[in-house]
């Protein structure tokens, strides 16, 4: 009934994250989107923000996935359903209340392909010392990529889990210019083999960087 109504009137329904504040989940023309104060976490924007980076990606060459920044799991519908990508993917996120919804509303479940840990990014990027083909950095809190994930040594974590032909792709920031943190990640990555292409303006808001092994 939900789903119908929304075609009419959205349908929003306030949850508390102790390190997101109020999310928001919303039925909106027959679609449910996850949303901070201020941005899209999921089923939206970002959906389509992350999925024009995919699709510069050839998957069939990719056999895992990891994905920092779960949010309610649109990244992971997006990569089985638009893309048919049925290999492992590993999703980290910290908030605990996040996870749940992405289990509760959106019907996001574990299986021998999907496992979800529960744990900071970085923390996680530290202890695991596993590679992967791809890996997906989406880290927001609202608006602001904590500085945490804009750091140099995280980003060296990223590259040694990179398979030598793996690829990156960084969901990095809504500022209209990009901060001087970013720059140097960007040069960073392409000081270490990778060729990196910068997209900014992606939906009209958001700058991505695809890095690609060479």
């Amino acid at each position: 009934m939900a789903k119908l109504l929304s075609y009419f009137y959205p349908l929003t329904k306030k949850v508390h994250s102790d390190y997101s504040g109020t999310l928001e989940i919303t039925w909106y023309n027959g679609i449910k989107h996850l949303d901070s104060a201020n941005a899209n976490y999921s089923y939206g924007s970002l959906q389509r923000i992350l999925k024009f980076g995919l699709e510069k990606i050839n998957l069939k060459q990719v056999n895992s996935v990891l994905l920092l920044g779960l949010g309610g799991g649109s990244v992971v519908e997006t990569l089985r359903n638009d893309f048919s990508y049925l290999k492992t993917i590993t999703a980290v996120d910290i908030d605990p209340t996040v996870i749940d919804l992405a289990k509760n509303e959106f019907n996001l479940k574990e299986d021998d392909q999907l496992q979800i840990i529960c744990e900071d990014a970085f923390l996680f990027m530290q202890v695991h010392k596993n590679q992967y083909d791809l890996i997906i950095v989406d880290l927001f809190i609202d608006t602001e990529v904590p500085k945490a994930f804009l750091s140099l040594p995280f980003w060296k974590q990223i590259v040694d889990a990179s398979t030598s032909n793996g690829v990156i792709l960084f969901n990095a920031s809504l500022e209209k210019t990009k901060s001087n943190a970013l720059n140097e990640v960007i040069e960073f990555l392409k000081s270490h083999k990778y060729h990196t292409d910068v997209f900014e303006k992606v939906n009209n808001t958001n700058t991505l960087i695809l890095s690609k092994g060479l």
